[in-house]
């Protein structure tokens, strides 16, 4: 049975949670034993060493990967044998650590193909290119959410990284999730991209969960609100940043020393 996570009147709600949350590959377990609450309009990061299982509890939590053993909850309902088609539908939308937009549209395009699905126009392929002019203001207004909108006619390849990573998180919210999920958004950014992209990332956890997965420890402790720390896929410490940074798992898991 399903253990329903308490809630404190000062906590916001609990949107998405893991119980036991386990995965064995061929006798190699990757996952043991998580367990993981995700709030509302806040950001929860999930870090650890290289090899920890933080990406396989993203493709659990997102349905890329059916779990061995464990339960996953989403906005009340048990999502644990869903398909992960449904579970996106549902408000559950990730990034990738590779940024995926598409290269020759301009970002008004990526934007507009984001928003086809939610608006009913995804398998319409008859229509004519012109009935997707309809999506074009609430296109200009995520641009603009961004920080995206002096870019809307340049074409998507042509941006710098750390704006392909934003364009990224522009067709994640296109699809209105109450959960998002961040695989490493900052990786390979210079620090004027990270400050910039931690900014959008905490503007827009003020309307939903976020769940990211990032190495760069400083803009953990800057912007989330919950930090869990894995290690040979299991969690080795929860809290606030200054707790976990503070256990002496955690030093010895990242230096190889309590020192």
């Amino acid at each position: 049975m399903t253990q329903t996570p308490v809630q404190t009147q000062d906590q916001p709600r609990v949107v998405l949670s893991a119980r036991g949350l386990g995965k064995d590959f061929a006798g190699f377990t990757a996952v043991n034993n998580v367990d993981l609450d995700v709030h509302h309009a806040r950001i929860h990061a999930l870090i650890g060493p290289n090899g920890a299982g933080k990406t396989t509890v993203f493709n659990l939590l997102t349905k890329f990967l059916q779990p061995t053993r464990g339960s996953i909850t989403l906005l009340g309902t048990d999502i644990t044998r869903m398909n992960p088609d449904k579970v996106a539908r549902m408000g559950l939308v990730r990034s990738f650590q590779i940024s995926a937009v598409f290269p020759h549209l301009t970002v008004l395009e990526n934007v507009r193909v984001a928003l086809q699905r939610p608006n009913d126009l995804a398998v319409q392929f008859w229509l004519p290119m012109s009935a997707l002019d309809r999506l074009n203001g609430r296109a200009e207004v995520l641009l603009g959410d961004l920080g995206l909108s002096e870019y809307r006619d340049a074409r998507a390849g042509d941006l710098s990284y750390g704006r392909k990573r934003v364009l990224e998180i522009a067709t994640t919210l296109a699809l209105d999730p109450e959960v998002l999920l961040l695989d490493e958004p900052m990786a390979g950014m210079g620090q004027e991209d990270v400050q910039m992209v931690a900014a959008i990332i905490r503007d827009v956890a003020r309307h939903r969960a976020v769940l990211m997965v990032e190495h760069n420890l400083s803009v953990v402790a800057d912007i989330c609100h919950e930090v869990t720390v894995l290690q040979r896929g299991e969690i080795i410490a929860q809290g606030d940043y200054a707790t976990v940074s503070a256990d002496p798992r955690v030093r010895t898991a990242y230096m190889g020393t309590e020192e």
